[in-house]
C-alpha cells in the first residue's frame, strides 16, 4: 500500500482521483484488498505510515526524463568545466509577468469573519527578466511592454557590460530565446556571452524560478499598489534590495535547492551527484 502511494498517482491505478486523498486511499484499499474502512481510520493509517497532506509540485507531461538526466549527468558537468577553464560566470536566467491582483499570505481575523483587504479594482501588470549566479550576483530588468527579442537583446547587452568576464547564460526554450536575431548577435559576440538551453519543460532545474516566486510573494503579493507605476517601483526596489545582499539571493537559491532535491531524488539521479552539481561554485 505504501509503495503504491509513493510510486503512483491514483489515476495510474485506475481510480477516479487525481491526488492521494483519504477518499482515494479508501477506494484503493477497498478495490485492492476488499476492506472497507472510514476516512478517519484511513487518516490514522496514513499518519502511521509517515504521510502528511502536502501541496504537490507540478511537472509537465511533456518533460523527457532521459533528456533531464542527460543534461544533469553529462551536459552540465562539461559546461561547468568549460566555464571554469575560461574563468567565465554562469548565470541562470528567466522572465515572468506580474499582475496587480496576485495575492499571497494570510491575515488574522475573528473566527467565522473573513477579513476584507482594500485594493484597486483595476488590473495592471508589468514584466521582469532576471539572471543570477549561485554566488548571489543578480541582474534584472523591469519593463511594461511584452517580452520580445528587443527586450532580451537589451538585457543580454547589459549583462555583458556589467561583467568583465565571459558570461554563460542558461535559459529555457522560450521562442524569444531561440529567435534568429538573438542567435546572430550571440554568434557575433561569442567571446563575451554564450547561451545554453535547459531541457524542455524543466523549470525545477532553474534556480531563477525561485527568485521569481520570491518576488511574486514578497514584492507583489503582500502589497496593494494603486497603479502600474507604483507596482513597478515596488518590484525594482525589492530587487535592488536583493542585489545589495547577495547572501539572501544565495539563501533563496539554497533553500529551494534542497526542496527540489527531495522532489527529484527518487526520479532522476542520486543525492551526491546533484548536490555536487548545484553547490559547486562557478
Amino acid at each position: 500500500m505504501v509503495r503504491a502511494i509513493e510510486d503512483h498517482c491514483p489515476d495510474q491505478l485506475k481510480l477516479p482521483y487525481y491526488l492521494w486523498t483519504r477518499e482515494a486511499v479508501q477506494g484503493y484499499v477497498e478495490k485492492r484488498f476488499g476492506i472497507r474502512r472510514s476516512v478517519w481510520t484511513i487518516g490514522r493509517w496514513l499518519a502511521e505510515w509517515g504521510f502528511t497532506p502536502q501541496k504537490p509540485r507540478r511537472r509537465a507531461f511533456e518533460q523527457n526524463p532521459e533528456a533531464v538526466e542527460q543534461w544533469v549527468k553529462k551536459i552540465y558537468p562539461l559546461l561547468h568545466a568549460r566555464a571554469k577553464r575560461e574563468h567565465a560566470l554562469m548565470y541562470w536566467g528567466d522572465e515572468m509577468g506580474l499582475r496587480s491582483d496576485h495575492s499571497t499570505g494570510r491575515t488574522f481575523g475573528r473566527r467565522g469573519q473573513t477579513p476584507v483587504i482594500a485594493g484597486t479594482g483595476q488590473r495592471f501588470r508589468c514584466n521582469m527578466i532576471s539572471a543570477l549566479t549561485n554566488k548571489g550576483q543578480l541582474c534584472f530588468m523591469v519593463f511594461k511592454k511584452r517580452f520580445t527579442t528587443d527586450v532580451l537583446l537589451d538585457f543580454m547587452k547589459r549583462l555583458v557590460r556589467q561583467n568583465k568576464r565571459k558570461v554563460y547564460l542558461i535559459v529555457d526554450n522560450h521562442p524569444v530565446h531561440r529567435a534568429q536575431r538573438i542567435s546572430r548577435w550571440l554568434k557575433a559576440n561569442t567571446d563575451h556571452i554564450c547561451r545554453v538551453y535547459l531541457p524542455p519543460y524543466s523549470p525545477e532545474l532553474n534556480p531563477d524560478e525561485f527568485l521569481n516566486q520570491d518576488v511574486k510573494s514578497n514584492s507583489v503579493g503582500r502589497h496593494r499598489p494603486h497603479d502600474q507605476e507604483e507596482m513597478i517601483s515596488n518590484v525594482r526596489r525589492y530587487l535592488r534590495s536583493r542585489q545589495r545582499r547577495p547572501n539572501l539571493v544565495n539563501a533563496i537559491f539554497m533553500q529551494n535547492l534542497f526542496a527540489m532535491l527531495a522532489f527529484n531524488y527518487a526520479i532522476y539521479f542520486t543525492l551526491p551527484l546533484i548536490t555536487r552539481l548545484w553547490i559547486t561554485k562557478k
